[in-house]
């Protein structure tokens, strides 16, 4: 639980959300090995007459290339995970159905949502690498990283970004 230990010593109740989020992503991408992106999407309630979908992940805090700025629930990797409420480690992003392939470089992946007090699905953490299996449900650094999710969660805002 040596990331988690990092998550919690980083995190200050009175220094803004996203203060922390920022510290938090680039902690992780610090700290461990062999990623290309650390980060969060937060949950943004809206209304999109085209789909008619009412929430979608914005883009937060990250360090690494580029990233999407918006993704619907249900769609990609991290659409999923807050989607399904569950946490997803992927192996082989290329053979997730619908992966949304932000950088073409990325092999692997792991998200992990976020919850609000009341268990609502508010965000997620997301990460990257360009290795094939870097994740694996059964080792202790991914119970690690669900560790630093629930941690996370406890400073986040308990509703939607608006």
């Amino acid at each position: 639980m040596a990331l988690a230990n990092y998550v919690k010593s980083m995190i200050e109740e009175k220094d803004w959300y996203i203060t922390n989020l920022s510290n938090i992503a680039a902690c992780l991408w610090q700290q461990l090995p062999d990623v290309s992106w650390v980060g969060f999407y937060l949950m943004n309630d809206i209304t999109d007459s085209c789909s008619g979908e009412d929430k979608e992940l914005i883009l937060g805090p990250f360090q690494g290339k580029v990233a999407c700025t918006h993704i619907a629930i249900n769609r990609g990797v991290c659409g999923v995970s807050a989607g399904e409420d569950k946490t997803l480690i992927v192996p082989d992003v290329s053979k997730f159905a619908g992966y949304i392939a932000c950088d073409s470089d990325a092999r692997s992946e792991i998200v992990v949502p976020l919850h609000n007090e009341k268990g609502d699905v508010i965000g997620v953490l997301d990460i990257d690498s360009n290795t094939l299996g870097r994740f694996s449900e059964k080792n202790e650094e991914s119970a690690d990283l669900i560790e630093c999710a629930a941690l996370i969660s406890k400073i986040l805002p308990d509703s939607s970004l608006k």
